[in-house]
């Protein structure tokens, strides 16, 4: 279930800015604005998403997002002007966010071990990732072979199934919630108070990294069609060349599930968030297809880690996983509100600068850096010890 609405909401999500940018005449300000709004409804969206998986239940959640996302791209089909498109996208953004949160804490639930979590969460993250890379690399193709129509009947068609697959599971499912008992990947949290906080910093620390791997992620997508036609690529060269990233966060993800060694090591957060900016920087300002290739795939192992990082803290503490799963992504929304809306600004504030979106969002990204690196610091606590 997993695998189809990443393949699906991947293949809509991706391809409608190339819809946007050559049907409806959008350049990379109104791609942006778009993206930034996107943005915007997720991170309000996924907060009540997850609440709402919490306290009426995972199965009912997934019906109510499969359901609104199958009818929003069947009205998207039909309707051809700009405003209706803008509406469909933005009620198909609500909707998922009503999917990810229950798809994660279900995935989490029955896991009584913090060893046995992070295995399910790594093999979570592969299945996605790899749905979404294979959606990506071969969208491009579906879109100039079958049309631009072909983004809202087929991944809507695939929601559609998916509402008679939540009935059939939920008839066998039963949720249980209990307390995960410590192993090797948890921090002793006996020996002293402050061990304690010490998780919840790194949920924190997470919870704002991930934000900016959203900022990176969202005005790269929403910039892609206009590096395609100064690139003079069609949609499927487009999809081949970068879908590399992708590609490049799936391996990140299968690393991360066979290795715990990064579990509670601010070291590599910070890595992976200088990682991040560096390639962020390339990927927007270097036109040479080897240099792109490079900065795409360290910037797929840098957000595959903040990723992981997110969902993982976020089950890791309490046993709230609906609302957590909703806060995780919440948080991924508000990135990818933010890092499009300055990008859109600093090209109307300086449109004859080639690259001021990403000088823009760079600077923002430094931003967080320092942020990321002050909470840290701020934590007084003593670190735990980990078991061995």
């Amino acid at each position: 279930m997993e695998g189809l609405t990443s393949l699906a909401t991947a293949f809509y999500g991706n391809y409608v800015f190339f819809l946007l940018h050559d049907h409806y005449a959008l350049g990379n300000v109104g791609n942006l604005g778009v993206a930034a709004l996107q943005g915007l409804l997720a991170s309000v969206a996924a907060w009540k998403g997850g609440q709402f998986a919490q306290r009426q239940g995972y199965f009912k959640s997934l019906l109510v997002g499969f359901g609104g996302m199958a009818v929003c791209l069947f009205i998207g089909c039909v309707v051809q002007n700009l405003i209706a498109q803008l509406l469909v996208l933005g009620g198909f953004t609500i909707f998922a966010c009503f999917v990810w949160p229950a798809l994660q804490a279900l995935a989490s639930e029955g896991e009584f071990s913090k060893a046995d979590l992070s295995r399910t969460i790594g093999i979570y993250n592969v299945v996605w990732s790899a749905t979404a890379a294979v959606a990506y690399f071969f969208g491009g193709a579906l879109f100039d072979q079958l049309g631009p129509r072909s983004i809202f009947w087929l991944p809507a068609t695939v929601f559609a199934l998916e509402i008679f697959m939540a009935i059939r599971l939920a008839r066998n499912f039963k949720v249980t919630h209990q307390p995960l008992r410590a192993s090797a990947v948890e921090p002793d949290r006996t020996s002293h108070p402050a061990n304690l906080a010490y998780p919840r910093l790194f949920m924190k620390l997470a919870w704002l990294a991930n934000p900016f791997a959203g900022i990176g992620i969202n005005t790269v997508v929403a910039l892609i069609p206009g590096l395609a036609r100064e690139l003079h690529l069609s949609a499927t060269q487009s999809g081949v060349l970068c879908s590399v990233w992708f590609f490049a966060r799936l391996v990140a993800f299968v690393v991360l599930w066979h290795w715990h060694g990064w579990h509670f090591r601010f070291r590599w957060l910070l890595g992976a968030f200088l990682a991040l900016m560096g390639s962020f920087a390339v990927i927007l300002t270097v036109r040479d297809f080897w240099y792109l290739g490079m900065a795409q795939v360290v910037f797929g192992l840098a957000v595959g880690f903040m990723y992981s990082s997110s969902l993982f803290y976020s089950m890791n503490v309490g046993e709230t996983k609906g609302e957590h799963g909703g806060l995780h992504e919440a948080a991924m929304g508000a990135g990818n509100c933010v890092g499009p809306a300055v990008g859109a600004i600093a090209l109307i504030l300086a449109p004859q600068a080639t690259h001021a979106a990403g000088y823009a969002v760079t600077g923002l990204m430094t931003c967080g850096l320092v942020g990321l690196i002050g909470l840290r610091f701020s934590f007084t606590g003593r670190r735990p010890q980990e078991q061995t």
